[in-house]
């Protein structure tokens, strides 16, 4: 899958006919409201299908006010309205005192993606820049817990050639990742760039629409 990161980012940017380009930023704790209202807007099934039960409202917010942006990693993908249609959570395992472990560290990934953005690769970009960043941070194992029912999560296992261990309506998947190379960092390096370009361009542009628009 990444044997060859920076040809697999440049096909990447480049995307499919018809289809919008993809760019995958790492968001901060300015982006904490957006990640609420994107986690919100999604249904009960689109619930069951990120956190494996139907969460309401206020739980939802309690997960998102905990998230630890010196720690844990989230990804986004905003629209051209600079909406977040889709979040990745990287995780990181952690030893028993407490401290990333240094030898065979884990990572878990979940990812939503609105219904607005189906079928644009979003989520399949988000699992590309979480895997490139754990390779990058020397992570051994990439791991996806979903729902069997879950296809979209399925298919982005089973197209990145992860492991998938299937029991009682629950799959448990992993990937083993290869150390970094020069051409794995210089391709998150390069996504991160582009994409913050891209965020601030847009958050300009909604600030702009809403400094000019109709005032009451």
């Amino acid at each position: 899958m990444l044997d060859n990161p920076l040809v697999r980012w440049l096909k990447a940017l480049k995307g499919k006919p018809g289809r919008p380009t993809v760019l995958v930023k790492e968001l901060g704790e300015r982006d904490r409201r957006r990640i609420l209202r994107h986690f919100l807007a999604l249904d009960d099934s689109d619930r069951l299908l990120r956190f494996g039960s139907i969460i309401p409202d206020e739980q939802i917010a309690k997960y998102v006010a905990k998230l630890d942006f010196r720690r844990d990693i989230v990804f986004g993908v905003v629209n051209r309205v600079f909406q977040l249609v889709g979040v990745g959570h990287l995780a990181f395992a952690k030893a028993e005192s407490g401290k990333p472990t240094t030898k065979e560290r884990v990572a878990e990934f979940g990812v939503s993606v609105s219904k607005s953005a189906r079928g644009q690769g979003v989520g399949s970009r988000l699992f590309d820049r979480a895997a490139i960043h754990c390779r990058n941070a020397d992570v051994d194992t990439l791991y996806m817990q979903c729902l069997t029912s879950n296809q979209t999560m399925m298919h982005i296992a089973k197209k990145a050639g992860m492991a998938i261990k299937r029991e009682y309506g629950e799959a448990d998947a992993y990937l083993q990742l290869p150390p970094p190379s020069a051409g794995s960092v210089m391709a998150e390096a390069l996504e991160e760039q582009w994409a913050a370009i891209d965020y601030s361009m847009k958050a300009n542009a909604r600030a702009a629409v809403k400094w000019l628009g109709p005032k009451k």
